[in-house]
């Protein structure tokens, strides 16, 4: 498949929002056991090689990794202040764990390896979610191996089904949805904001 037509807004918009240091946080949407929503602020991570699927990394002892294989649905909302411009992405989640997906393991590795120490040591830390150790060491563990991940180490990628690029600026504002199609193409179609 090729690269995507909404490809290149994000990357200028990430470009445009360079200075601000949160402009690669966003919040994903999953659905839980009981079919309501999760929401969360997590970290946009590049794009997988020449795919338009979404990087992200989490916690295999994370609840929204426990979400995942029930109900792979979800859909990121960004928001870019300098450009004033909003992206809600949906598709699919493919959650790549240490025993899980063989073909993607490398990209968890290098992912891994790109991380800085302070990330990496997050997944050494005690299971996120229960109750607050009270040990302060627990939260300084040993540094771990920075070439292989530990198993608590999950590489997130959404695969894009369909993308609603919000233009904030102008009157009126634009708005445009892409959505694949059953031959895997996008489509893109104009709407009113």
């Amino acid at each position: 498949m090729s690269l995507a037509p909404w490809r290149s807004l994000i990357s200028r918009a990430l470009h445009q929002n360079r200075s601000l240091v949160y402009s690669r946080y966003l919040q994903l949407a999953t659905v839980q056991e009981n079919g309501l929503p999760a929401n969360r602020t997590i970290v946009f991570r590049g794009f997988l090689d020449d795919t338009n699927q979404l990087k992200f990394i989490t916690d295999i002892r994370s609840a929204k990794a426990e979400q995942i294989p029930q109900q792979p649905a979800a859909e990121i909302c960004w928001y870019f202040p300098n450009s004033r411009e909003q992206f809600r992405i949906s598709g699919q989640l493919i959650l790549v764990s240490a025993n899980s997906h063989p073909h993607l393991q490398p990209a968890r590795i290098k992912m891994w390896q790109e991380l800085s120490d302070a990330a990496r040591l997050q997944f050494a830390w005690p299971q996120p979610g229960k109750q607050r150790v009270t040990k302060p060491e627990a939260f300084t563990p040993p540094a771990p191996n920075s070439s292989a991940p530990l198993e608590t180490f999950c590489l997130l990628l959404l695969e894009p089904t369909k993308v609603d690029h919000l233009q904030l600026r102008g009157e009126p504002q634009n708005r445009t949805i892409y959505e694949i199609n059953i031959h895997q193409e996008w489509v893109i179609q104009e709407v009113n904001p």
